[in-house]
């Protein structure tokens, strides 16, 4: 018997930095699954056409990005959409309610993340997927971390911004390190009180997946504070997880996923408390992230993730 012929697939690498991170492990997924991947960068790239000469088996991307290419272009090959923003709305691409009719094709296979907002869709191909990471990439270094706290992503709201603030005064004998874009980081100082601690605290800009477990190795617990989704677990959540380092998270009904062992916070004061006992009790500390570990790698890898997305759009 001959080799089984290598599935050809056009992925879009999106312009939007979550995107960026979250398609680098679909991208990985469907090369450790024997694809055929080229990838095209919306953020570095204008040779779309010279790069759709080529023939595709399948489109893959973030949110409507491949979707639309795919209905621009004509394309005749099945999509692979995976969202983990709110499909009907513009977080998911200003141009949503242009493409949102296109989900409903019988070749156009929607991957979605939140598995109560995926309840609330009936397009005849919609499936619910948590994130899942590269776990050749996010895995434990085995190097003592310089930072107690990490938090990435935007202080864009009053909430954010707060909790932040008050974490840092409240433990002034904790490092805290805060990645975020530079016009994120302007932003949270106008706004913040304290500008000072805004300047001790940011770290930079992450915008690729090997720089962000370096960051996540380097810290003992990173904070997660949803913005989108009903009851599901955010990127970082599953980065976090499988760099074996121990993430504190406000609540939501999927950490059912981790067994019970991935702890939350209700309030500041639950969180604080958290911190502290987390950060003095190794035994307890230990327990959390090695289970939450293996459960990362055993069910939520890019490449069992991705080969489930495969069969599916068989």
């Amino acid at each position: 018997m001959g080799r089984k012929k290598r599935r050809r697939v056009l992925a879009i690498l999106p312009e939007s930095i979550g995107g960026r991170l979250t398609t680098s492990s679909l991208i990985a997924g469907l090369e450790q699954n024997d694809c055929d991947v080229t990838v095209y960068d919306e953020l570095f790239e204008n040779n779309l056409q010279q790069v759709l000469e080529k023939k595709f088996d399948y489109i893959a991307g973030y949110d409507f990005s491949g979707l639309k290419i795919k209905i621009d272009n004509k394309l005749e090959i099945p999509s692979i959409n995976y969202f983990s923003d709110d499909i009907r709305s513009k977080t998911s691409g200003p141009y949503w309610e242009e493409y949102l009719p296109y989900l409903e094709d019988s070749d156009n296979y929607t991957f979605y993340w939140d598995r109560q907002l995926t309840e609330y869709e009936n397009f005849k191909n919609i499936f619910y997927l948590p994130h899942f990471v590269n776990c050749d990439i996010y895995k434990d270094f085995g190097v003592e971390p310089e930072f107690d706290i990490m938090f990435a992503g935007r202080l864009d709201t009053d909430y954010r911004l707060g909790t932040f603030e008050e974490l840092v005064l409240k433990m002034p004998e904790l490092k805290v390190a805060w990645y975020a874009i530079d016009r994120h980081y302007k932003d949270a100082r106008s706004r913040s009180m304290y500008p000072e601690i805004i300047d001790l605290c940011y770290q930079g800009f992450i915008d690729n997946e090997p720089d962000m477990s370096r960051a996540i190795n380097n810290s003992k617990i990173v904070i997660n504070m949803h913005s989108q989704g009903l009851t599901s677990l955010n990127y970082r959540t599953f980065q976090t997880a499988a760099c074996k380092r121990l993430m504190l998270t406000d609540y939501r009904d999927e950490l059912a996923l981790f067994d019970g062992y991935m702890p939350f916070y209700e309030d500041m004061t639950d969180l604080l408390f958290k911190v502290e006992n987390y950060l003095d009790d190794k035994d307890a500390y230990n327990t959390v992230t090695e289970n939450c570990y293996r459960i990362a790698h055993e069910s939520h890898n890019s490449k069992d993730c991705v080969r489930y997305i495969l069969k599916t759009v068989k």
